[in-house]
């Protein structure tokens, strides 16, 4: 499986978490990854058919960013209006994306607690990332469960740390596709009487 990781960071220098996620990536087989901040420049233009079939060669697209106002930084929303053209993404003709997967890497400055309703960010954040599944969607690509590391305002360096290794193996894990999981569970129950006879009950 080949991924590709589009980090949408206004200056992976300053970034506490995001920067050490993106060099991880870099450094790891089968893991194509883009500064969007740094390709786009000032104006953040792409160049549209060297993006597009960046997508075309990768099977699973990770959109990685911090959390702005329950949203990703521009750059990744001028990449988006830019490169998932009429005909391409969508649109008679534009299934050009169709069955590839995408994922959504997030840190967030609040704690987990408070994307709840009650907590003071009033909604989940699955509520709050709609708008990224419905993208994926439209576009005939697989949305996959997120990976969100909450508290950065507060979090221990540690648990940065750690996160580097718990966000590789959730974007490189297959099963992250339901469907695929499911084919496996189904062929288990196949091949095994007894749990299938415990999953009825």
């Amino acid at each position: 499986m080949k991924i590709l990781v589009l980090t949408a960071h206004p200056d992976l220098n300053k970034s506490r978490i995001n920067r050490s996620w993106f060099e991880a990536f870099a450094e790891t087989d089968d893991i194509t990854v883009l500064d969007l901040t740094r390709v786009g420049g000032p104006a953040m233009s792409f160049n549209v058919e060297e993006q597009q079939q960046l997508l075309l060669s990768h099977d699973r697209i990770v959109f990685q960013f911090p959390f702005y106002w329950y949203s990703a930084p521009p750059v990744l929303k001028a990449w988006q209006d830019q490169v998932l053209t009429y005909g391409f993404a969508y649109g008679p003709g534009g299934k050009k994306l169709v069955g590839r997967e995408l994922v959504l890497a997030i840190s967030t400055g609040g704690p987990e607690d408070s994307y709840h309703a009650g907590g003071y960010n009033n909604f989940s954040m699955d509520e709050l990332l709609k708008p990224f599944q419905q993208t994926a969607l439209m576009t005939g690509m697989t949305y996959l469960r997120p990976f969100v590391f909450h508290g950065l305002a507060v979090v221990a360096e540690a648990a940065m740390e750690a996160s580097i290794a718990t966000l590789l193996a959730h974007i490189q894990d297959p099963e992250l596709n339901p469907l695929i999981k499911k084919a496996r569970m189904d062929k288990l129950l196949e091949n095994d009487a007894e749990l299938a006879a415990r999953v009825s009950a």
